[in-house]
């Protein structure tokens, strides 16, 4: 039996809430999904006796307050994880649990068997054996990003208001809206939320204790063509459509996600559209290096200026702005609280695995706002599609870490 009795209760009941972000939308939060869940948890931090729960129309951001029970001068510590779901089918989340998987068996996850979850494909599914695993129907996504992270701040909560004999310092807790869409932590308000440092819980397998994240930007551009009838168009005709080609094939072609690991940088082309009249094609750019990163950008620009170069007008016109930046730059300036994170899991008998993240977190964002944020691992695989899991042993260790951290924290003064 867990120590956290609610823990996987809380977390099925959870993921059962649609609350995708929409990135169309002028709101904030972007979802009124994410406004009833957020009202929902404020009710629930209030029922194991937070102090200070607040829901912040302003942000959609719900805090609370685990007060200091020491007379120590200790530093207080943020705990954050995000409300929303990315963008996969999300609606009537059926979890499916696998008692004592034996780390080899085909885990059959629709009716009709055409998902599923085998250690060909997914070969890191023989680390859990023995474990019980919380997978999805095969028609949906989980939304264990990041509802474990939420699930397991919460247990870790009502673990330490149960236990007053764990002499802790002042905690609080953020849970925020908009994170798969890259905007939750824009209004985040660090003075209001006022901790020494914070993390968010919001990564992947046990041991993921992340502080370098990439630089990232948005790149929308636009080709603006002059179409004419193709049976009269020689030298008369600019198709916008092949301006968009020619512009693409100008970047490095092996800096791509799919031929990039570590810290290896890119572009990444995620739409393409239009006519030969007017035509769209909109990318992310990737770097853990700050001026690689930059001159990525840069590139971008060298290229559109070239193009329009060859013409009478402008018909290349570039929208880019940047995203966040790498966390390293403030995080590594006071690696106390990496060491803090990483004692605690060796207390714990976990190994922590520090490692660049090929992402960010809205920590990434939050720490360069004033507040350092690493990122914590909240146990899921898989994220953001039909084949994601999370084993209940996963979430369990990770509120162990939360807990421990905030224990260790107290026998450090300021």
């Amino acid at each position: 039996m867990s120590k956290y009795e609610n823990l996987v209760p809380r977390f099925l009941r959870y993921v059962k809430t649609e609350t995708r972000s929409n990135p169309e939308s002028q709101t904030t939060p972007s979802t009124e999904t994410q406004i009833a869940f957020a009202h929902e948890l404020a009710k629930e931090l209030t029922a194991i006796g937070m102090s200070d729960v607040q829901y912040y129309a302003k942000n959609g951001f719900v805090l609370a307050t685990l007060p200091a029970n020491t007379t120590k001068n200790v530093r207080s510590i943020g705990f954050i994880s995000h409300m929303d779901t990315a963008d996969f089918s999300a609606d009537n989340v059926q979890p499916q649990i696998v008692e004592n998987y034996d780390g080899e068996s085909t885990i059959t996850l629709d009716a009709e068997g055409k998902y599923t979850l085998n250690t060909t494909d997914f070969p890191f599914l023989k680390n859990y054996q023995g474990q019980t695993l919380i997978t999805t129907d095969g028609s949906t996504l989980l939304g264990a990003d990041d509802k474990s992270g939420i699930a397991e701040i919460m247990s870790a909560m009502e673990f330490l208001l149960a236990h007053p004999e764990i002499e802790h310092g002042e905690v609080r807790v953020a849970f925020g809206p908009d994170e798969e869409i890259g905007v939750g932590a824009d209004k985040f308000d660090v003075n209001d939320f006022n901790v020494d440092f914070a993390y968010t819980m919001d990564g992947g397998p046990v041991g993921e204790l992340q502080y370098e994240t990439f630089n990232a930007a948005q790149a929308t551009i636009q080709f603006l063509g002059k179409n004419v009838h193709p049976g009269t168009a020689k030298n008369t005709m600019i198709n916008a459509l092949q301006l968009a080609i020619d512009f693409h094939n100008q970047l490095p072609g092996e800096e791509v996600p799919e031929k990039t690991d570590g810290t290896q940088g890119f572009y990444h082309l995620m739409g393409f559209s239009g006519t030969p009249e007017e035509a769209s094609m909109s990318y992310i750019i990737r770097d853990h290096d700050r001026e690689s990163f930059e001159n990525r950008k840069k590139n971008l620009l060298a290229i559109q200026e070239k193009m329009n170069a060859a013409f009478d007008q402008e018909r290349v016109v570039i929208d880019m702005y940047d995203q966040y930046y790498n966390m390293k730059e403030v995080i590594e300036k006071d690696l106390s609280i990496i060491e803090l994170a990483k004692g605690a899991m060796e207390q714990l008998a976990i190994e922590p695995i520090i490692e660049p993240v090929r992402g960010g977190t809205d920590g990434s964002k939050i720490s360069f706002m004033g507040i350092p944020t690493p990122n914590i691992f909240a146990g899921g695989e898989n994220m953001h599609g039909r084949y994601e899991f999370v084993a209940v042993e996963s979430m369990e260790k990770a509120t162990d870490v939360i807990v421990k951290i905030i224990e260790l924290n107290a026998n450090e003064t300021k």
